[in-house]
């Protein structure tokens, strides 16, 4: 089993991964990008988003070498959006809607809940945090948000918290400081 640390590494060349090609990604109308490097999850705005928020939260915790990877990393990105506001809004809230129902239909499932709490709800919780990372975004300028998104978000989340049983946080321990419990409850419990 991975240390909080070689996870975080881990999340590290993935995001060093999806920066590289984040310029063809937006370019291609494709939600799901097959990234070359071999063993890497599919790219997505979201799922780039996700591990850049949890990096620039944690940063002490990196090496010098891998904060100097972070930052040419983020540089990277920033530089792929550029004048790409439209392109970038449109894949957000393309994601934002596959999220939201891949979300839903976890939480509609009904095999995990025969066995009461949900053994992988660390690996599935990352689809809400991919959502949150996407609203992030769209609620910053230059981008504009859809005005039905936040609703929608809280329907599902009324969904979930109705299952919640509150614990301890499912993610590293290490973790934390990215994911206060005021604002990421989803990460401190599980569903049943």
């Amino acid at each position: 089993m991975q240390t909080a640390q070689e996870k975080l590494s881990r999340d590290l060349g993935v995001l060093v991964a999806m920066a590289a090609e984040m310029e063809d990604y937006l370019r291609e109308d494709v939600l799901f990008w097959r990234m070359m490097q071999p063993g890497m999850p599919m790219l997505t705005l979201g799922g780039y988003l996700m591990r850049q928020h949890r990096l620039l939260a944690l940063r002490a915790l990196l090496a010098d070498d891998e904060v100097m990877q972070l930052e040419t990393a983020v540089a990277q990105f920033n530089a792929a959006l550029q004048e790409k506001v439209v392109r970038t809004e449109e894949k957000a809230h393309t994601e934002l809607g596959a999220r939201l129902r891949q979300w839903h239909e976890y939480l509609r499932d009904a095999d995990w809940r025969r066995n009461s709490l949900d053994p992988n709800y660390d690996t599935a919780v990352e689809t809400r945090a991919m959502i949150d990372a996407l609203v992030a975004l769209l609620q910053t300028a230059p981008y504009q948000m859809q005005p039905q998104i936040l609703a929608q978000i809280a329907q599902v989340d009324q969904v979930l918290r109705a299952m919640w049983v509150a614990g301890a946080f499912v993610w590293p321990e290490a973790w934390q400081p990215a994911y206060p419990q005021d604002t990421y409850w989803w990460l401190y419990g599980r569903p049943r």
